[in-house]
């Protein structure tokens, strides 16, 4: 079993999850990709060992990473039993339930049926009794939205999960949302957002705003756009990016001359910092304080101690600030 540093607390990188008891780490660890069955298990142990000697403490998962669905959360548990079983009470364990799991009508959105089979699925993967932070993960339109909210108080009522978290809503259904489940006196704490210099919907929608009213807590997913974000593509496409080893979230299409135009222009205001594009990406989507954590993944442990580098140095001044928006313009 992992032996976990000593030093894994020297270092505060942690801010309270809005107005709720729970903090997260600035930087959280996310599973959506290398933990599938055509992932290498030893290096997912080691990511794992890395993240938490240094204070990573909140491991992200949904019933459906993989491949193949539901491969993410059994590598996991595997880690978890084998390696990680005493530390079970420093960890913030998450999953989601919200898109296609299963086939036929109930396996899908946000039903109750859906919800709480697929979350009694994900803890018999991950071999625990409950989770931390369960999540919807998508809102649904056409399961009322009393009897998703419903659901999930009934979850955290069973003790099968502690708080509650909203993925993919907008401003306006998070705040009916919330309604209901302080009506039901459930400890929502948290939405799970995509967010990045690149993709800003949350500050479009009402999400982000409202959330900050709400004194509920972000966790941004993709911060670093699927890696575009990095100074990994400035020089071409290299054969073992994500970009050609997994073509289904990150396209070729999606770095076209106005975006790789961006990204030189970043960089340089980065190096400029003394830091890299990376860095300096996850910097700003802490710039304000309303996000609680940026949702990270990684291929290998290096870049996991490479994030955590935002949590170190200078702030962004206003006048870096201005220059980010005018380049993304």
């Amino acid at each position: 079993m992992h032996s976990a540093s000593q030093e894994r607390y020297d270092k505060d990188i942690y801010a309270r999850c809005g107005k709720s008891g729970l903090k997260l780490p600035k930087v959280s660890f996310g599973l959506w990709h290398n933990f599938g069955d055509n992932a290498d298990y030893d290096n997912m142990k080691k990511m794992c060992f890395t993240a938490f000697d240094n204070g990573i403490t909140h491991f992200d998962l949904a019933n459906n990473y993989g491949p193949e669905a539901g491969a993410a959360e059994r590598n996991f548990g595997k880690i978890l039993k084998e390696e990680l079983a005493c530390y079970r009470d420093e960890l913030i364990i998450s999953t989601k339930a919200g898109y296609t799991m299963w086939p036929g009508p109930y396996g899908d959105w946000g039903s109750r049926k859906y919800l709480i089979a697929s979350l009694d699925q994900s803890l018999s993967r991950m071999g625990i009794d409950y989770v931390d932070i369960f999540y919807h993960h998508r809102m649904d339109p056409e399961t009322p939205l009393r009897e998703t909210m419903g659901a999930l108080a009934d979850i955290v009522q069973s003790g099968k999960a502690l708080y509650i978290g909203l993925s993919n809503y907008n401003g306006e259904v998070l705040r009916e949302a919330s309604a209901i489940l302080d009506e039901y006196r459930v400890p929502f704490i948290i939405n799970q957002n995509k967010y990045s210099i690149f993709v800003r919907d949350i500050e479009k929608n009402g999400l982000k705003e409202t959330s900050k009213e709400l004194g509920k807590g972000i966790i941004a997913f993709s911060p670093l756009a699927q890696g575009l974000l990095t100074d990994r593509y400035i020089n071409g496409i290299p054969e073992d990016s994500r970009m050609r080893t997994d073509g289904r979230f990150l396209k070729d299409s999606a770095l076209d001359e106005k975006t790789l135009d961006k990204i030189v222009k970043l960089n340089k205001l980065a190096g400029e910092r003394g830091e890299t594009l990376a860095t300096m990406a996850l910097k700003w989507i802490l710039r304000d304080g309303v996000v609680t954590s940026v949702l990270a993944g990684a291929s290998k442990p290096e870049q996991i101690l490479n994030n955590l580098k935002c949590t170190e140095g200078a702030a962004l001044s206003k006048e870096e600030l201005d220059m980010i928006d005018e380049i993304t313009a």
